[in-house]
This record gives structure tokens, C-alpha cells and sequence, in this order.
């Protein structure tokens, strides 16, 4: 269960890779493509969905009872993932206005993305180094059952669909090394 954590986060790890090289792209001050970002994106709002809820009442109540002197961390996890979703969500309509060939501000529209880039990056870090640890060191194997039913279901084949659907993001994600955040 938990190498299916780190799975999932080296693949968020990687979605922000080529969200990265996008933003480098324009810093370049030139276009790059909108379209394998709006998918990018959707694929990340979607994945926030279906899995922060529910992975932060699961270690929420286990470490409650387990290690209580942890829950802080747990609490503040929980906030700072909540707190992406709205960064994103703006990203995303920004993209919506982008593709409509609607005037948006490139400089404010790439600085909103590397702000979203650093504080998702700062969010798998404390997952990284704080979450996987407690959850090794104190979920039971009934927790980690019911930890995996909690994922979303498709992550990998959605993975694979983006991966198919646009041969830039497969080989940028071949090609990145997951990178240390």
C-alpha cells in the first residue's frame, strides 16, 4: 500500500515536471501548449478530488488515536492541500480563458503557476518526509486496506490515457526524472 503512495506521489511529482517545463517555456516568453496543459491540470484537479478527502480522514482518525503528539502535522497537511485546490482551479480557468483566445496577462498567468508549482512541491515534500513515515509507523495492514480502497480508481489508466493522447507528455514523462521536491 504505501509503495502505491509513493507510486501515485512520484507520478504527481512528474504532472508537475512538465507543468515546470511549460512555465520555463513561457518564461522563455514563448507559447507553449495550452492544450496538454488544460489536460495536465484537469488530471490533477480531478486526482485532488478523489483523494484528499479521504486520505486525510483515514490518517486524521488513525493518528489521532495511534500518535496524537503527529496530529498537528496531519492538520496542517490536510489545510495545505485544501489550499492548492483553489490555486489550481484559478489555473485552470485562466487556461479555459487562454484557449478561448480571451487577453490574459502571460507574466501574472506564469507567475500564478510557479507559485502553484512551489506550494505543491512544499505539500509533497511534507508528504514525503512526514506523512509516509507515520503512516509506515503506525497504520496496520486493516489501515492500509482500507487506505488503498480509498484511492481514486483509474489513476494509473487516466495516467496512461494523457500519456497516449499526447506523445509530448509521454516522452517529457519518460524522459523527467522524478524530481526530489
Amino acid at each position: 500500500m504505501l509503495n502505491q503512495l509513493r507510486l501515485d506521489h512520484a507520478n504527481m511529482a512528474r504532472m508537475l515536471h512538465v507543468l515546470q517545463l511549460k512555465h520555463k517555456t513561457l518564461a522563455q516568453g514563448e507559447r507553449p501548449n495550452f492544450q496538454l496543459m488544460r489536460e495536465v491540470v484537469d488530471y490533477i484537479l480531478s486526482y485532488m478530488e478523489g483523494f484528499a478527502a479521504p486520505l486525510e480522514r483515514i490518517c486524521v482518525d488513525r493518528l489521532e488515536t495511534q500518535a496524537p503528539e503527529h496530529l498537528e502535522l496531519m492538520e496542517k497537511m490536510a489545510s495545505d492541500y485544501l489550499e492548492l485546490k483553489p490555486r489550481l482551479q484559478q489555473l485552470s480557468d485562466n487556461i479555459d480563458m487562454i484557449l478561448m483566445d480571451s487577453v490574459l496577462p502571460m507574466d501574472r498567468f506564469a507567475e500564478d503557476l510557479k507559485d502553484y508549482l512551489n506550494a505543491h512541491r512544499a505539500y509533497l515534500r511534507q508528504e514525503r518526509e512526514g506523512l509516509f513515515p507515520l503512516i509506515d509507523q503506525y497504520f496496520t495492514q486493516e489501515d492500509m486496506q482500507e487506505l488503498l480502497q480509498a484511492l481514486p480508481e483509474g489513476a494509473e489508466q487516466e495516467l496512461e490515457r494523457l500519456q497516449l493522447a499526447y506523445p509530448e507528455l509521454y516522452a517529457e514523462l519518460r524522459g523527467a526524472e522524478v524530481p526530489v521536491v
